[in-house]
């Protein structure tokens, strides 16, 4: 339905997956990849920007979203509301497996379901 209404309360502070990672190093996008907060083994912290495909062995922790200096953002930084009032995520074709397999109506969430647009027409 394209309300923003999950991006606006969950799009960011969510923990990643190496698996999300992968195309997008393969594919050299740093514009998502510098938004990726990295902890590696032994503690040290950094953005995603020079990760390389032999550096996720040593990930401990992936947090989306951060800022350019890794604070983390309030806001996903791929949230678009265009003119006619609807939500575009800018890296659709790629976004994390964490956006893809959302879904309101989960239980953890019944709260937020009953005022989700997209489940008053649906059952969950």
């Amino acid at each position: 339905m394209q309300c923003g209404k999950c991006c606006e309360k969950w799009g960011w502070g969510q923990k990643g997956i190496p698996e999300d990672l992968v195309p997008w190093i393969r594919n050299n996008r740093r514009d998502i990849l510098q938004h990726v907060g990295i902890r590696l083994l032994g503690g040290r912290r950094q953005t995603g920007t020079n990760l390389t495909l032999g550096d996720l062995a040593q990930v401990t922790r992936i947090d989306y979203w951060v800022d350019l200096n890794g604070r983390t953002l309030s806001h996903c930084p791929f949230y678009y509301r265009a003119d006619d009032g609807k939500v575009y995520c800018r890296i659709h074709d790629t976004k994390p497996a964490v956006c893809i397999g959302f879904t309101p109506w989960n239980e953890g969430i019944r709260d937020y379901a009953l005022d989700c647009p997209a489940c008053r027409t649906n059952t969950p």
